[in-house]
């Protein structure tokens, strides 16, 4: 800043060789007596070392020399007064810059130092140069600090010592030296200042860190150009950027003190880029657990993979980091298409996870989703081991023993965490990943635990919203977030989007709200909470297919599923991941509680039921279910029963059900009301000893009637001739060819009514 350049104010002072009629031997204000023609103060024209010169005598204690014009004073701007003397006979004196501050109403402005340091002149004919520096501000260097209360000074300069000195002085110099402290008056240190060219070839960033070190607290100012950092660098200073960097992939540029996407993006000048980048940073960044996006749209033209991103922790990473607040845009390009690989391959169910002798392994992407014959839903490419020629995959296969051959799917998601070989605690919150029908949203990481996906949309996914290929998913939050189908105007027998799968155990997906999937989530894990969320799966079509909202995956499932309301689709429970599906040993389908939840459909056909078990192979039995306080409601048509065995492969095995509590429901718009234990009411209108009572399908899965908890006798009981009897019946259980119903064993012939409370479990 100079306010000579920029303003043009004038500051410097006339030279002698114009007269000395505006030079004062007083205070310089008007009136004072001036050197012109006063006899102790002569120009000389032509001195060796000056040039033109004022001489002067000194014959007062002090001998002054002020410049009678106003040199104003402006808050925030520096002067800097400057005079070159010697001394030529006499005693030698002091001299000293010296001024007169003049205030409002060109009052003197009192109190302030009108005198800068003192020089003592050494010698006759050697030139002393005699500064000094005067502006509004306290500040280290200025001689003279006036307040905003001085508007101008009469500048010049004192002699001091004994009488009979002969001083000559050359022309003296006012200048703006603002400059001098602009480092401390303006909170910017420019990079440039510190070596940086700029030129994007240069090696910059040694020079970005000597500007982070002298700031101390100011922004570094990072100006038009293009800056190469060639090596990971550090800023501890606010940044602001107008020019860009670039850097190698594997270098990083850690901005500490204003860590968010804008400044990333202002660093680099692609919003992918900036993207990775700051992501690489937030993974070897002590002082962040967060990536803010501060609500930027990203526009993304192609996959990130977040692994490549960072590749100095792609054998894991274990530290808390979110990444929240903001939006991804996928874009239309080729690079989101899906690919398809087949390849010929042996599977051994004793080695139920491994596929041996792959045929085309290289170029069978990690992650892929595979399908063939006997491949149960969301089955993925864990790993692969080229050398050997195997695949270890996600889960094991239901029917596939032998050679044949898998179709594998490589798609192509938004953001992809499955380079890391571990992803723990790492969470995304408050963010739309907007698909837009051309790519799946999130794939995570082999393994790891408590990945927490919090108030997000995942909008309008082609295929997934997100895929676990591992073990990524153990303890998953998945808390309050849209997932919102692309497939929502096709019938439902159309479409292949899944809102998510899972694996681990201990998933929790909460307060959810999923919208025309095929699926809501296949669920592949033990000691799962499913609690609050609504999912919805119909279409237009009268009688139309449904499918399942929720799928569980494996036999003993101690999983909670409550609260949610599942619109127009059903809870499937299925051992499609058994090597060897049919019962041997173990729990069978068991540990499960189905409670609080809102059970809806509309115009669904009669078969459709809302809570399906599929058994893969026979023997399979419930070994402890509860569903209770459910509210099963159909409108526009009525369906047989709320609950089924999908006897596809094979059935349940109803002389083994143990532990089942099926009651507290509420059925509307279902013809069969089941529930266990079943309280029948049976009237025998003739007397006999015999008297038969059937379940009529009311037990669960179209169960047995495998014992009675109670006989309550209603009213008298009457033998054949009215009078009444007091008896007491015993059982025989599983009558009929379906073993549905029971029979009542009297020792008379009797008729009355009775009260049996059944159940289809011993």
């Amino acid at each position: 800043m100079n306010k000579a350049i920029t303003d043009g104010i004038v500051f410097m002072p006339p030279q002698f060789a114009n007269g000395l009629g505006v030079w004062s031997a007083g205070d310089g204000t008007p009136g004072s007596p001036t050197y012109d023609g006063s006899g102790t103060g002569a120009f000389v024209p032509a001195d060796a070392d000056f040039g033109g010169c004022l001489e002067i005598l000194k014959v007062s204690a002090t001998q002054k020399l002020r410049y009678m014009g106003q040199t104003p004073i402006l808050p925030g701007c520096y002067l800097q007064i400057k005079a070159r003397v010697k001394a030529i006979s006499g005693p030698l004196p002091e001299v000293r810059i010296a001024a007169w501050a003049g205030a409002a109403g060109d009052t003197h402005l009192a109190g302030v130092a009108e005198q800068g340091p003192a020089t003592q002149l050494s010698g006759y004919g050697t030139v002393h140069e005699i500064t000094a520096i005067v502006g509004t501000g306290q500040r280290p260097g200025v001689d003279m600090p006036w307040g905003v209360s001085a508007l101008y000074g009469h500048f010049g300069l004192d002699i001091e010592g004994a009488n009979g000195a002969l001083v000559r002085v050359d022309d003296i110099e006012i200048t703006d030296v603002t400059g001098v402290f602009l480092r401390e008056m303006i909170s910017i240190v420019d990079v440039r200042d510190f070596g940086a060219i700029g030129d994007g070839v240069t090696d910059d960033s040694a020079a970005f860190e000597a500007a982070d070190q002298a700031a101390g607290g100011r922004r570094v100012y990072v100006p038009q150009g293009t800056y190469h950092l060639a090596e990971s660098t550090s800023m501890a200073s606010e940044m602001d950027f107008e020019g860009t960097v670039t850097m190698p992939d594997d270098k990083m540029l850690l901005l500490t003190k204003n860590f968010d996407f804008p400044t990333y993006d202002a660093a680099f000048g692609d919003e992918e880029l900036a993207f990775k980048k700051a992501f690489q940073a937030l993974l070897n960044n002590a002082d962040h657990e967060s990536l803010d996006l501060a609500g930027r749209k990203i526009s993304v033209n192609a996959p990130i993979d977040m692994a490549v991103a960072v590749p100095n922790r792609q054998n894991g990473f274990s530290t808390r980091r979110v990444i929240r607040n903001g939006q991804f845009d996928v874009k239309s390009n080729s690079a989101w298409d899906l690919e398809t690989f087949t390849s010929v391959a042996t599977y051994d169910p004793s080695d139920s996870k491994r596929l041996t002798n792959v045929a085309n392994i290289a170029n069978i992407p990690v992650g892929s989703l595979v399908q063939g014959s006997g491949v149960g839903r969301e089955i993925y490419v864990r790993s692969k081991n080229v050398g050997a020629g195997e695949i270890i995959l996600n889960a094991a296969i239901y029917s596939a023993s032998g050679t044949q051959t898998f179709a594998f799917q490589a798609l192509k998601y938004l953001l992809d965490f499955s380079g890391f070989s571990t992803l723990r605690k790492f969470g995304m919150e408050q963010i739309e990943f907007q698909c837009n029908g051309r790519c799946s949203a999130i794939r995570l990481a082999p393994s790891g635990s408590t990945f927490s996906l919090t108030d997000c949309f995942v909008s309008r996914p082609k295929y997934r919203g997100i895929s676990s290929i591992g073990t990524g998913c153990k303890g998953m939050l998945i808390d309050n977030c849209q997932f919102l189908s692309s497939e929502e105007s096709l019938a439902v027998t159309d479409r292949n989007s899944i809102a998510l799968n899972t694996n681990a155990n201990d998933v929790k997906l909460r307060h959810n709200r999923a919208v025309r999937f095929k699926h809501f989530a296949v669920v592949g894990g033990d000691n799962n909470m499913i609690l609050g969320n609504h999912f919805f799966q119909g279409d237009s079509i009268p009688q139309g297919v449904r499918t399942a909202g929720l799928i569980m995956i494996g036999t003993y499932n101690s999983s909670t599923i409550a609260e949610n309301y599942v619109d127009n689709c059903f809870v499937e429970w299925t051992n499609e991941r058994d090597s060897t599906p049919s019962y041997v040993s173990g729990y069978s389908f068991s540990a499960m509680s189905i409670a609080d939840n809102i059970f809806y459909s509309s115009e669904a056909p009669p078969w459709f039921s809302y809570i399906v078990i599929r058994p893969y192979g026979p023997g399979h039995f419930l070994n402890g279910l509860a569903v209770t306080g459910n509210k099963f409601r159909s409108s526009g048509g009525r369906i047989d029963r709320a609950e089924r065995v999908d006897t596809t492969f094979a059935d349940l095995d109803k002389n083994r059900h143990v532990n089942v509590t099926f009651q507290d429901n509420t059925y509307h718009g279902v013809s069969v009301k089941a529930a266990n234990p079943l309280r029948l009411r049976h009237w025998q209108p003739s007397a006999t000893s015999a008297w038969p009572l059937w379940s009529y399908a009311h037990l669960p899965f179209d169960g047995k009637v495998r014992s009675c908890d109670a006989v309550t006798v209603l009213g008298p009981l009457r033998s054949v001739f009215g009078s009444v009897r007091h008896a007491t019946p015993y059982v025989e259980l599983e009558q009929g060819s379906k073993g549905d119903g029971l029979l009542l064993r009297w020792p008379e012939n009797l008729q009355g009514e009775v009260s049996v409370l059944m159940r289809m479990e011993r």
